[in-house]
Protein backbone atom coordinates (compact mmCIF):
# COMPACT_ATOMS: atom_id res chain seq x y z
CA UNK A 1 0.00 0.00 0.00
CA UNK A 2 2.88 2.76 -0.05
CA UNK A 3 3.73 3.04 -3.21
CA UNK A 4 -0.05 3.34 -4.24
CA UNK A 5 0.05 6.22 -1.09
CA UNK A 6 2.77 7.51 -2.66
CA UNK A 7 1.64 7.17 -6.26
CA UNK A 8 -1.72 8.86 -5.12
CA UNK A 9 -0.14 12.24 -3.17
CA UNK A 10 2.06 12.36 -6.62
CA UNK A 11 -1.16 12.41 -8.80
CA UNK A 12 -3.09 14.58 -6.50
CA UNK A 13 -0.51 17.04 -6.39
CA UNK A 14 0.02 17.33 -9.91
CA UNK A 15 -3.54 17.45 -10.51
CA UNK A 16 -3.43 20.70 -7.95
CA UNK A 17 -0.45 22.25 -9.49
CA UNK A 18 -2.55 22.14 -12.90
CA UNK A 19 -5.51 23.22 -11.34
CA UNK A 20 -3.45 26.32 -9.95
CA UNK A 21 -2.57 27.42 -13.27
CA UNK A 22 -6.32 27.06 -14.49
CA UNK A 23 -7.34 29.04 -11.59
CA UNK A 24 -4.38 31.67 -12.62
CA UNK A 25 -6.03 32.54 -15.55
CA UNK A 26 -9.59 32.68 -16.66
CA UNK A 27 -10.64 29.83 -14.41
CA UNK A 28 -11.10 31.90 -11.34
CA UNK A 29 -12.44 30.53 -8.09
CA UNK A 30 -13.93 27.51 -8.79
CA UNK A 31 -10.19 26.09 -9.46
CA UNK A 32 -9.13 27.07 -6.40
CA UNK A 33 -11.22 24.28 -4.56
CA UNK A 34 -9.68 21.59 -7.13
CA UNK A 35 -6.55 23.32 -5.58
CA UNK A 36 -6.82 23.10 -2.21
CA UNK A 37 -8.98 19.37 -2.73
CA UNK A 38 -6.17 18.37 -4.48
CA UNK A 39 -3.13 19.73 -2.00
CA UNK A 40 -5.17 18.16 0.85
CA UNK A 41 -5.51 14.75 -0.89
CA UNK A 42 -1.74 15.08 -1.50
CA UNK A 43 -0.31 15.53 1.75
CA UNK A 44 -2.58 12.86 3.25
CA UNK A 45 -2.13 10.43 0.86
CA UNK A 46 2.15 11.43 2.25
CA UNK A 47 1.39 10.87 5.37
CA UNK A 48 -0.05 7.53 4.91
CA UNK A 49 2.49 6.43 2.76
CA UNK A 50 5.09 7.88 5.91
CA UNK A 51 2.67 5.66 8.39
CA UNK A 52 2.91 2.66 6.24
CA UNK A 53 6.68 3.15 6.84
CA UNK A 54 8.60 4.75 3.81
CA UNK A 55 11.34 6.94 5.02
CA UNK A 56 10.62 10.80 4.63
CA UNK A 57 13.85 11.61 2.19
CA UNK A 58 12.43 9.01 -0.35
CA UNK A 59 8.86 10.30 0.10
CA UNK A 60 9.74 13.26 -0.44
CA UNK A 61 12.62 12.81 -2.82
CA UNK A 62 10.07 10.83 -5.43
CA UNK A 63 6.63 12.96 -4.62
CA UNK A 64 8.92 16.39 -5.24
CA UNK A 65 10.64 14.97 -8.54
CA UNK A 66 7.91 13.10 -10.06
CA UNK A 67 5.54 15.87 -9.73
CA UNK A 68 8.33 18.32 -11.16
CA UNK A 69 8.65 15.87 -13.96
CA UNK A 70 4.63 14.82 -14.53
CA UNK A 71 3.76 18.65 -13.99
CA UNK A 72 6.89 19.38 -17.35
CA UNK A 73 4.79 17.18 -19.44
CA UNK A 74 1.10 17.83 -18.60
CA UNK A 75 1.32 21.15 -18.91
CA UNK A 76 3.26 20.41 -22.59
CA UNK A 77 0.11 18.75 -23.23
CA UNK A 78 -2.29 20.30 -21.69
CA UNK A 79 -1.25 23.95 -21.72
CA UNK A 80 1.15 23.86 -25.07
CA UNK A 81 4.27 25.32 -22.52
CA UNK A 82 7.51 24.67 -24.37
CA UNK A 83 9.56 21.64 -23.36
CA UNK A 84 12.89 22.04 -24.56
CA UNK A 85 15.73 19.70 -25.24
CA UNK A 86 17.05 20.78 -21.82
CA UNK A 87 13.39 20.27 -19.81
CA UNK A 88 13.70 16.98 -21.59
CA UNK A 89 17.57 15.92 -20.19
CA UNK A 90 16.17 17.29 -16.77
CA UNK A 91 13.23 15.16 -16.74
CA UNK A 92 15.59 12.36 -17.53
CA UNK A 93 18.57 13.87 -14.66
CA UNK A 94 15.35 13.69 -12.19
CA UNK A 95 14.18 9.79 -12.89
CA UNK A 96 18.17 9.34 -12.05
CA UNK A 97 17.93 10.84 -9.16
CA UNK A 98 14.59 9.24 -8.03
CA UNK A 99 16.68 6.08 -8.87
CA UNK A 100 19.50 6.63 -7.33
CA UNK A 101 17.25 7.37 -3.94
CA UNK A 102 15.47 4.09 -4.26
CA UNK A 103 18.35 2.44 -4.71
CA UNK A 104 20.46 4.24 -1.65
CA UNK A 105 17.27 3.70 0.33
CA UNK A 106 16.96 -0.20 -0.32
CA UNK A 107 20.73 -0.13 1.28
Amino acid sequence: MTLVFLMCGVLTEVAATLSLRMASGRGGRKWLLAVLAGYLASFTCITLALKDGLALGVAYGIWAASGVALTAVASRLLFHEPLTKVMDTGIGLIAVGVLCIEIGAAR
